[in-house]
This record gives C-alpha cells, structure tokens and sequence, in this order.
C-alpha cells in the first residue's frame, strides 16, 4: 500500500491528507480547481517538506518523524502539466538526460519504453517540431527511464486540446496496462477519471473526503460526483460475440450481457463501459415490446433527492452498481423504495477503453 499522513501549511492553504492507496494500477487524485491536487502531487514527490507527517510506499519510508527522503532519493518519474522538455536538445537528448539519471539501464528496457510510447520515429527531432501530444509523450519516456518506483502525472493532458488528447489516451491506456509500478494522476477531468481511474482519491479543500475503487466512488451518493447531470457509472466488461449482420457486439459482465455498437475490439477483449444515469430508466415489468436492447433486473439499493422534481437512484445488478436519474413522480408511481425489484433500461453506453 501507499499511506501518507501529512498535514502542512501552504501561504494561506493547508493540506491535511490522511490515505491509504494501493500500489499499483491508477489512483486519480480528482477535485476542483484550488482543492489541493498538485500540492499533495508536490507532497508525494518531496518538493514539499513538513516535519509532521509518515509518506510510505510499498516497503520504503520516506517520511517518518526521524527521516526525510529528498526527491532525488525517492525514484519517482514526475510528469508535469508543461512537458519542460530542454529545448536545445532533441528527443534523443531529452531522453539521454533520463538515462544518465539511472544505473544499470538495459537496452531492452529502453527499447520496450521507445516502443509502449511510439516514439522511435521523434528521436532525431528538436523539441520545436514535436506537436503538443508528441512532447507530452517524450517526457513521459524520460520520467520512465529513470526505472522510477512510482509514477507521478500532473494534469499530462490539460494544456492539449480535444484531438491531441485523443492522440494520447491510448498511450496512457498502455502505460496502465503494461507497467507494474503504481501511477497517480492529477486530474479535474471526469472523462479522463472515468477511463484511466482503478482507484479514485477525492480531495477538497485540502482534505481527502473519499478514496476507493473508481465505480465505488462514482456511485457513492454521499459524495459530489454522484450528482448532477454528469453522473455515470462504469462496468467492466469482456467481449464474447459479435453479430455481423447488425454491426454489434456482445459484451459479458456479472450482470449479463451488454449489447453495443461494434467497434472491431478483437473477441476475448477487455473493456470500460461508461454508462450516464441518465440513460437509465425503470420498469417494473421486463419491457418486450421496445428498442432498447440491454435491460436488467436490479434491485433498489439507496435513493436520494436530486434537485425539487428528481431522485438519483442506486441500483445493484449483481455485484454491479449502477446509477439512474428519475423523476420524483416516477418513483412514486413506480412504488419505490430500497430493496424494490425492477429493470434497468440501459438505452446507451459509451465504451472508453
């Protein structure tokens, strides 16, 4: 695990975080502008120094009320928002700089970096020709071939506009897959939660108000992300068929079966379902005469007031959460309350990964 106790004043800010992660996969750190995400960033990372507080990752300490590790003894790959590649020096150069950085460097780890990131082709290129999706590749490379022991991401994507972040999100989809060490990412981003999150840390106003696995914490009705009318929840999901005829594949999750637009995943993929609670409706009866193809039965887990005319409803498929925004007058025709059996009309949902 990752458990950090810190509590430091900043000007006139104070973080005051107190966590539990795990060490490995994804931890977005998310919340609004101001809440304390690249302080804490800047925490983890020893650019921040208090006496008061314990920082342990994995088996090493590098805070406690006798040690302080500084950054350099930390092994972290650190990723800022602005790539602050050197300008003269091409990518080859900007690389070299990660590589003197770390001892004992295989050629095979280097090529393996070069290649999860597609930047073979850059390394003879100035900093100048690179588009904004390419430079933020190439820091990523140099922070990882230092062969840190965590990554570190600031808001990678925020200075990119949408096409560039198109680019790039597969590449941070690999870096997910294919590295064992842990990445925490910054982000005020729900999209960029949503796909790359395993494990989601809440911060606002300088204290953690929730931390867990992504769907759990999207669909906590205690927590802000929960509301509104960005609410979604996600399932992960395998795909098992296609039809050809109708240009759709067959999903399988512990609910059933999903039934998508096919987007030629290969057979035995894994994938990120985003579904929107608003495109959840109810039914008490399994609806036959309709267009929508995925219905399930579910059952009422919690309902809350949204607004004066709606209630967010959590429903359980399984050991699936899902979310749905309904209207008070449907619930009440509906007889609703926690524990009801009903169905789930899922008229569309987004895949991300």
């Amino acid at each position: 695990m990752i458990e950090c106790q810190i509590k430091i004043e900043l000007d006139s800010f104070i973080l005051d975080a107190n966590f539990s992660i795990p060490d490995k996969g994804v931890t977005v750190i998310f919340g609004p502008s101001g809440s304390g995400k690249t302080s804490l960033l800047r925490v983890l990372a020893g650019l921040e120094k208090t006496h008061n507080g314990f920082l342990k990752i994995g088996d090493s300490i590098w805070q406690d009320s006798e040690n302080f590790a500084l950054t350099h003894k930390r092994q972290i790959g650190y990723v800022f928002q602005d790539t602050t590649l050197f300008e003269h020096l091409n990518v080859q150069g900007n690389l070299d700089y990660g590589i003197k950085r770390s001892s004992n460097i295989e050629k095979e780890f280097i090529d393996s970096i070069l290649n999860l990131l597609d930047i073979k082709t850059l390394l003879n290129r100035s900093t100048a020709q690179l588009s904004g999706g390419e430079k933020q590749r190439v820091a990523i490379a140099r922070a990882l071939l230092i062969k840190p022991k965590i990554l570190l991401m600031d808001e990678p994507l925020s200075a990119l506009d949408i096409k560039r972040k198109q680019e790039i999100l597969p590449y941070l989809d690999a870096l997910h897959n294919d590295l064992d060490i842990p990445i925490i990412y910054v982000t005020h981003s729900p999209d960029e939660a949503s796909r790359l999150a395993d494990y989601l840390l809440l911060l606002d106003n300088g204290k953690v108000i929730g931390s867990g696995p992504i769907n759990n914490m999207l669909t906590r009705l205690d927590l802000p992300m929960s509301h509104g009318r960005e609410a979604t929840s996600l399932v992960e999901a395998k795909v098992i068929s296609r039809e050809k005829e109708f240009d759709l594949m067959h999903l399988d999750f512990p609910g059933g079966e999903f039934i998508v637009p096919d987007n030629s995943l290969p057979i035995g993929s894994n994938v990120r379902l985003r579904v929107s609670a608003r495109d959840v409706s109810l039914t008490k009866e399994k609806q036959i005469d309709t267009s929508i193809l995925n219905i399930f039965p579910a059952i009422v887990d919690e309902m809350v007031p949204e607004g004066k005319a709606q209630i967010m409803v959590r429903l359980k498929i399984k050991e699936i959460t899902l979310l749905t925004l309904i209207t008070k007058k449907s619930a009440k025709n509906l007889h609703l309350k926690n524990g009801s059996k009903v169905f789930a009309q899922v008229k569309s949902a987004a895949i991300l990964s």
